[in-house]
């Protein structure tokens, strides 16, 4: 391109709008031409120019991409794909200083040296070109541009404390992608821009950072050829690349070259160091930011004047050296390598027998190497792809369309995708050759799509993997400082934005729990200004919500549903716990006081209603005294006291003040003094929280099951549970206090020193076998005789003895109204405290006939028709009993004080250890004139001798019920 135009050289440092003032002068001719360095530049420049002028008159072409209107005036073009031979009026070249690159500087230079505009030629770059530029381009002028902002150096900084609006740049995918994941645990996000990257794919990455949806860019030095950000600090990650051959520091310019995209327009720019990289020395953060550089002394440079004769001939032009000082012959490129390659191969070389076959040879040898597997690898594509061409002048479309067809996929992770764009990059550059394809347009459209769809796909996995866009939009928004709109779903779902940052727990916010560094701290302070109108409407619902919808947990925990909203603490009394909320501060102290009061309304009406008896007699002014003193008692034991814990107590209560404490439910049994009211479940699960609360335990133990008249004993639980859970230890086992004083009723008519046996209806009350029965009065003080013994044989023609059914249900008989204690002080037991009646839930287990009584089966002897025949000799049945005497001493397995034991009578009929012995001296001491009653121990239960009936007063409805009772 030979003309007599004006040749200018426009150098200096970035941001001085080279590049504008370039397009400004371009758009002022009636035709024109741009060369850039990157295929995104000039798609960028392109996008500028037809905002301007309209898309009928600009074209684009590229290696892969060629859109030519038919009135096109103005070409953007890689300088790669520059045309030749057109003749524009206006010609520039932007970054001329990479004519000193090793791998593309032949082109820049071949640019620099042959092309030129008919009225105007730009040479576009850094100042360090000026002396080469003199040297070699006879009457050009120089204009020096200043940059518009200033530069400065910050040293080094880690990535978590990198400031908004950075770029960080590696030399390696591998480098990029690590920092980027880094920046999204730690920032929430980062766009990332590579130079492999398709301009569909690096616009959509740009975009997420020009918008702010990110605040960080991640790139390769790419960033650094006229890519226009608005990046405020640019951050190298490292100081050695790969340029292709070898690892290599950067020069003080190329650093300065991607340094100086910090700072945009007017606005400073700052760069720095990060991650594993050193700082700069002072000498070269000096040069970088006063813009002194040493000069390019030399030029990369390859023969253009090439001969197509022969394929040694073309490769001999090829490796011609300058003749002009200042230029080196550059190293061997990619497009020379395949062609040496394919010269090797003899089927080649016979088609290449003439110029047009060399040239056409040449022009599939420049096919880049974008799949970058192997120069074999790709010697052989460009092999079958030249006999196509040569052959028939065409690639088949089958053997093109099945290529594609393989790569057309948008599944797999990014280095998949980014492997299928590489490829399709090589298909897409021979479909925008002219004449290698048999429908162009179609082709171009074809290899079009399948980018377009791999861009957006690679697009999506970088933005997935590298973007928290969650984060990025909350980010954004509070930055705008806007009111943020929050929603929270039926089942606490909090989305801010639109955006998933947690859930909300009764009035506590719980982040998502992926969240973590600055992406949590941002959900964090997202989520508390978008949730301020929430709590307190949720804080109105909760005060108006019924009891039903709030509950306590067995450790004390206050739930709305299924949200924890508070927990109970010790108050000054058992019966009145006091609320601790759970509501975060953020809510304010509004929303916690009406949450307080609600939870503590809910508790008092909780304790009021299930312990109503109790409280009653708390309030009850009429008790005074001895009385008194005892309900006091009783409160304090939330209704339930071991009754040898109050022994002395209930020996000083008279007749009076019992009928009043009866009045209340209160029941004075053998064992235990207790309201059977509060002996319900619900009662019990309360009184055990209440009473864990008291006792300041850690762990509170869980209720027993609902309906078990016993359950097994818990030697781990704290002093003092069985009698809260309404239950008194006896062995292994502990058995429910109100089945337990039944019980007791029983075994009065037992003959407790001469031993008896347990009958069916003991069994059954306690819904315990024989041996777990016989445990458990052993811990109740008596002593358990096993022995075996043959079962009663009945003869065939007898029948046999059935038990009734009814005895396992039947009432216990009820004892005499009055009599002696065992320590002969009188007594009166009141009948409805030990007869109350056995309900189903009660009746757990059926009694095994040989465990029962000493009814057996009726076993059939031998048959009576073969009398001459001794009977054969079996072995004898037997069955276990065990025999029960008082053993006078405390149980060794209960975990509990146990209660009195039983004991028999005399065979005069006089209670055992009381009466006159022989001689009529009463007993005394062991030792001292007989044998005396165990001092260990609790004193066992009486066997009475029946008493005198009392008169029946006929007028009476309620003796001549009694009388009822006693009859049947």
């Amino acid at each position: 391109m030979a003309g007599q135009g004006r040749i200018a050289a426009v150098l200096g440092p970035t941001n001085t709008g080279k590049t504008h003032y370039a397009i400004d002068r371009m758009l002022g001719h009636r035709t024109g031409i741009i060369g850039l360095p990157l295929r995104l530049l000039a798609r960028e420049v392109y996008d500028k120019i037809v905002a301007i002028r309209g898309p009928s008159v600009v074209a684009l072409v590229t290696g892969e991409e060629r859109i030519v209107p038919p009135r096109t005036q103005y070409w953007v073009c890689t300088v790669e794909a520059m045309p030749e031979g057109m003749g524009p009026d206006f010609l520039a070249i932007d970054e001329i200083q990479l004519c000193a690159d090793p791998e593309r500087g032949h082109v820049f230079t071949d640019r620099l040296l042959r092309a030129r505009g008919l009225n105007e030629t730009l040479f576009l770059g850094s100042d360090t070109m000026r002396s080469m530029i003199a040297n070699l381009v006879p009457g050009v002028e120089f204009m020096r541009r200043e940059r518009m902002s200033q530069l400065t150096y910050s040293g080094s900084k880690k990535i978590s404390r990198m400031p908004p609006r950075s770029a960080i740049v590696g030399f390696s995918v591998d480098n990029v992608y690590a920092i980027a994941e880094l920046i999204r645990r730690q920032k929430g996000g980062a766009a990332v821009v590579m130079g492999a990257l398709s301009p569909r794919t690096r616009n959509a990455q740009v975009a997420l950072y020009q918008n702010g949806d990110v605040d960080y860019l991640v790139a390769t030095d790419a960033i650094g050829m006229g890519l226009n950000l608005d990046i405020d600090h640019v951050a190298f990650s490292s100081l050695i690349k790969f340029d292709g051959r070898r690892m290599r520091h950067l020069a003080p310019n190329e650093l300065a070259q991607i340094a100086g995209r910090a700072g945009r327009g007017m606005a400073n720019g700052t760069f720095g160091v990060t991650g594993e990289a050193p700082p700069l020395d002072d000498e070269v953060a000096e040069a970088i930011m006063d813009h002194r550089f040493t000069p390019v002394r030399h030029l990369q440079w390859r023969n253009s004047a090439l001969n197509f004769a022969t394929p040694d001939t073309l490769i001999a032009a090829l490796e011609e050296p300058p003749r002009i000082e200042g230029l080196h012959r550059a190293r061997d490129a990619d497009d020379l390598i395949a062609l040496r390659a394919l010269s090797a191969d003899a089927e080649v070389r016979a088609r290449a027998s003439g110029p047009e076959a060399v040239r056409l040879l040449w022009d599939v040898c420049r096919i880049p190497d974008f799949r970058g597997i192997s120069h074999a690898e790709h010697a052989s594509l460009l092999t079958q792809i030249y006999a196509y061409l040569h052959q028939s002048g065409r690639v088949p479309d089958d053997w093109l369309a099945t290529h594609i067809r393989r790569i057309d996929r948008v599944d797999g992770d990014i280095d998949t995708l980014s492997k299928r764009l590489a490829f399709i990059r090589t298909w897409t550059y021979v479909a925008q050759r002219k004449g290698w394809v048999r429908d162009e347009s179609h082709w171009r459209g074809e290899t079009r799509a399948v980018e377009d769809r791999l861009s957006d796909a690679l697009h999506e996995r970088l933005t997935q993997r590298f973007v928290d866009r969650r984060t990025s939009v909350l980010l954004r928004r509070l930055k705008q400082k806007e009111a943020l709109l929050a929603e929270v779903s039926d089942t606490g779902e909090v989305t801010v934005e639109g955006e998933f940052v947690g859930r909300l727990e009764g009035f506590r916010f719980r982040q998502d729990a992926q969240a973590s560094g600055e992406e949590a701290k941002t959900l964090a302070k997202a989520a508390m200004q978008a949730l301020a109108p929430h709590f307190h409407l949720r804080a109105d619902k909760f005060y108006n919500a019924p009891d039903t919808e709030i509950d306590f947990t067995d450790q004390g925990g206050l739930m709305w549903g299924e949200q924890a909203v508070g927990k109970l603490v010790a108050g000054p009394e058992a019966l009145k716990p006091q609320v601790e909320v759970f509501v975060d501060d953020e809510a304010g102290p509004e929303v916690a006081q009406k949450v307080q009061r609600r939870l503590q309304h809910f508790m008092d009406r909780k304790i009021a209603a299930l312990f109503e008896p109790l409280l009653a007699m708390s309030r009850d002014e009429t008790l005074n005294g001895l009385a008194r003193g005892f309900a006091f008692q009783m409160v304090e034991g939330l209704g339930i006291i071991p009754r040898q814990q109050v022994a002395e107590e209930v020996k000083q209560l008279d007749q009076e003040a019992r009928g009043a404490l009866r009045k209340h439910g209160i029941r004075f049994g053998q064992f235990t003094i207790f309201m059977p009211l509060l002996l319900k479940p619900a009662p019990t699960r309360l009184r055990l929280v209440l009473w864990s609360l008291a006792k300041g335990l850690q762990e509170f133990p869980d209720a027993p099951p609902p309906g078990l008249v016993t359950v097994p004993t818990d030697t781990a639980a704290p002093e003092g549970y069985a009698t809260m859970s309404g239950y008194r230890t006896a062995g292994q086992r502990a058995i429910r206090i109100d089945m337990l004083e039944r019980l007791a009723d029983m075994l009065r008519g037992e003959d407790s020193r001469g031993g008896f046996e347990a009958k069916a209806d003991m069994l059954s009350i306690t819904g315990m076998t024989l041996e777990q029965f016989a445990d458990l009065m052993e811990g109740l003080g008596y002593k358990a005789a096993k022995g075996e013994r043959e079962k009663v044989r009945h003869a065939p023609d007898e029948t046999p003895q059935v038990v009734d059914d009814s005895a396992v249900t039947a009432e216990p008989s009820e004892p005499a109204v009055e009599g002696a204690t065992p320590d002969g002080t009188p007594e009166k037991l009141e009948s409805e405290e030990t007869t109350a009646g056995l309900t189903t839930e009660e009746v757990l287990a059926e009694v095994a006939p040989e465990e029962t009584s000493p009814v057996a089966e009726a076993t059939p002897e031998a048959p009576a028709d073969i009398p001459d025949q001794p009977a054969e000799e079996t072995a004898p049945d037997l069955e276990v009993f065990f025999t029960f005497t008082w053993g006078g001493n405390r149980s060794r397995r209960g975990g509990e004080q146990q209660g009195r034991g039983a004991r028999g009578r005399r065979e005069d009929g006089q209670p055992q250890g009381q009466g006159k012995p022989k001689g009529g001296k009463p007993r005394g001491p062991k030792g001292k004139g007989g044998k005396g009653r165990r001092d260990e121990g609790p004193k066992s239960f009486q066997s009475r001798p029946p008493k005198k009936e009392k008169a029946i007063d006929p007028d009476n409805p309620f003796a001549a019920a009694l009388k009822g009772l006693k009859t049947d």
